[in-house]
């Protein structure tokens, strides 16, 4: 699969680090595991906890734990696909794909509890509470880390990925489109008059480096990005942020 669209804009220049992108990817709900030699595994939920621990919850009956029961090693080998898709309505909604790879393992007894929190706290999820009962929850030693976006694959470290934080402006994407929706469609607005009116424009998402629109034409479509004059620390800030970019030109 492809993520995003097959043409990129080379606006896409001040965005942010590679590491830092692919801990946001890896946040998101949408999440496939593959198990080695079983294929597709069912998993209930996944996430990348704040010290770059990852951790799936996984159903107690599923291909994963069968797989670890009957490894000699008390590991299997796998692969965590995490989908990023806009909050928007998009003819091509993927933005992007972050593929973890490396050695599913069992979460000592010990372990579960405290796992478990921290779990919660990057990714609340109903699944958690059935850790225990008709779930387990299960860990991956980390071993290759491949973020896809506009149909480029680039390899991130995976010490730059346990690493890095998640964009917190792109983690509150949601809560700010609704908050901002008057500006950000003036800002749509004259990304169309520069675009053309053959091309079709929409948001595609924010981050702390700036905002995204996908412009989407007959022949294909590409990614641009409006850069903020300085990255943002936080969302506090992206109000004025957004007001700067509406104020430097013509309304």
């Amino acid at each position: 699969m492809t993520a995003g669209p097959t043409h990129s804009s080379a606006a896409v220049d001040r965005q942010p680090p590679a590491a830092e992108r692919a801990r946001t990817v890896a946040l998101r709900s949408a999440s496939a595991l593959h198990v080695s030699g079983l294929g597709s595994c069912p998993v209930l939920a996944a996430t990348t906890t704040a010290d770059g621990g990852v951790l799936l919850v996984v159903p107690s009956s599923g291909g994963a734990v069968e797989g670890l029961r009957s490894s000699p090693l008390g590991d299997v080998p796998a692969r965590l696909s995490v989908t990023d898709r806009s909050p928007l309505p998009l003819r091509h909604p993927v933005r992007g794909l972050v593929r973890l790879s490396g050695w599913l393992t069992p979460v000592p007894a010990g372990e579960v509890a405290d796992l478990v929190l921290d779990f919660a706290e990057t990714s609340p999820s109903e699944a958690l509470f059935e850790v225990g009962l008709g779930a387990v929850l299960v860990r991956m030693d980390l071993a290759e880390v491949e973020l896809e976006e506009s149909g480029t694959c680039t390899d991130v470290d995976p010490d730059d990925f346990r690493a890095a934080a998640p964009d917190p402006v792109s983690r509150a994407e949601a809560e700010l489109i609704a908050a901002q929706r008057a500006p950000l469609g003036r800002l749509c607005a004259r990304v169309q008059n520069w675009a053309g009116q053959r091309d079709d424009v929409r948001l595609l998402g924010l981050d702390r480096f700036g905002i995204r629109f996908r412009v989407q034409g007959r022949r294909g479509c590409y990614d641009l990005r409006v850069p903020f004059a300085a990255p943002l620390c936080g969302t506090d800030g992206f109000a004025a942020a957004l007001d700067d970019l509406l104020t430097c030109g013509p309304a």
